[in-house]
């Protein structure tokens, strides 16, 4: 037998598994560096890709907006914003330099979370020039044009409204966006709720190239490429973190080359053969991706690529937050069972689309092939089996829940970081 260890809320659950139970995990460890994530940030920005040195795209302007992520991304900020912030001002000393926080469909960063995220000498030093966006409040975002799907390309107003645009970020896995980072910052990060909607619509969620790791023909991802564009981001930079959330990999300049490269980069690390089981289990890599229910699916999409067809699975999040959104959950939890729900969401046109459908829609095409055991904190029972999973209190239990259905010798497949790989076909 062998110790698996799986990445949970803040610490980790162990499990005892046979010695040839297949345990998919990404190479990302294999980087390693004696720089410090400052380091490597700064030498990526001292040889930007496709771009001109930040300092020189700082001359001449009053004013940049450098958009950052929220608390739900473990973006290293503290290893990115300072060396932005050197370069802007060696450019141009008296440039005004705002923040502003990449929410997408979140809920508001609050201020405890902005002090853990940029640390208490940032936040001191911009806490009056941090704007936290907010997709739901129309008077606070505007239009910059028409997304090539149709609908109105709608952002936050200092966004559009800033001289200079840039933006940070980090690259890793994305369930239906292929690949975080880059362009994301724009849409859906300080995108205006009717753009993400109809960005995020059930059409382009059930295409088959809205998957992770794809960007080509992917439809979210083209969407959200003219976002950018119209927007004018400028400049970006974007990191790749290893499992400990620390920068191991930086790239800068252009948003599409730079990002491109960065994602070329990560595929050859984060690439893993499926290997088909009866019980797979994944997390979401631990906080803080896995505070919420919402944010679940992006585990259990590998955990959906590599599971036998009429195999079970497990999902680890803590879901402190709880349900991440009560749209999220009602849009499942109101309807009489997984398949209704399932073709409800089918049927629902782009215009039509409705608040954090697309992370619904994904976590009810898993359950309706798929029976899902989710371990969560105790007191988010309720809201697990609303969501039509069935709740465990730790691995162990799910486990012995899952063999009570597939039986003592059904195959096992651990995946300790769901979010950190992708799982390619056999």
């Amino acid at each position: 037998m062998k110790t698996v260890q799986f990445y949970y809320d803040r610490t980790m659950m162990d499990l005892e598994v046979p010695d040839e139970t297949p345990v998919l995990v990404s190479r990302i460890e294999e980087l390693k560096s004696e720089k410090d994530g400052s380091e490597i940030v700064a030498e990526a920005m001292e040889h930007p890709i496709a771009s001109d040195r930040l300092s020189k795209l700082a001359n001449g302007k009053k004013d940049c907006t450098i958009i950052i992520s929220d608390h739900t991304r473990p973006v290293p900020s503290r290893d990115i914003l300072p060396n932005m912030i050197r370069e802007l001002k060696e450019g141009n000393p008296d440039i005004e330099i705002s923040l502003l926080v990449a929410t997408g469909f979140h809920r508001p960063t609050n201020v405890n979370e902005l002090r853990n995220k940029l640390g208490d000498e940032l936040y001191e030093e911009f806490k009056d020039r941090i704007k936290v966006h907010n997709a739901h409040d129309p008077s606070e975002n505007v239009k910059i044009g028409v997304l090539p799907s149709g609908p109105e390309c709608i952002i936050d107003r200092q966004a559009a409204e800033a001289e200079l645009l840039i933006a940070e970020g980090f690259i890793e896995p994305h369930f239906f966006a292929g690949y975080s980072g880059g362009r994301k910052s724009i849409l859906p990060g300080v995108a205006d709720a009717k753009t993400v909607m109809g960005n995020h619509c059930s059409k382009f969620i059930d295409d088959p190239h809205a998957r992770t790791g794809i960007l080509k023909d992917n439809p979210i991802h083209e969407d959200m490429i003219a976002a950018a564009r119209m927007a004018k981001l400028a400049y970006i930079v974007n990191v790749v973190i290893d499992e400990k959330k620390k920068t191991v990999k930086a790239f800068a300049g252009d948003f599409e080359k730079a990002h491109l490269a960065g994602c070329e980069f990560l595929k050859d690390y984060v690439g893993v053969k499926a290997h088909p089981a009866d019980i797979v289990i994944t997390t979401n890599g631990g906080y803080p991706l896995d505070q919420n229910a919402y944010q679940s699916p992006k585990g259990m999409s590998a955990a959906e690529a590599t599971v036998k067809e009429d195999g079970i699975i497990i999902m680890l999040a803590g879901c402190e937050d709880g349900t991440g959104g009560d749209f999220f959950y009602h849009i499942i939890a109101d309807e009489p069972d997984i398949e209704s729900a399932y073709q409800k969401f089918l049927a629902t046109p782009q215009e039509s689309t409705r608040p954090d459908q697309w992370c619904s829609q994904i976590l009810a095409r898993i359950i309706r092939k798929h029976p899902v055991i989710f371990v969560a904190r105790p007191e988010q029972k309720e809201m697990i089996e609303g969501l039509k999973m069935t709740w465990a209190a730790d691995v162990n239990q799910a486990l012995e829940l899952a063999r009570k259905i597939k039986g003592n010798d059904a195959s096992i497949t651990c995946i300790p970081n769901g979010i950190s790989l992708v799982v390619l076909p056999e």
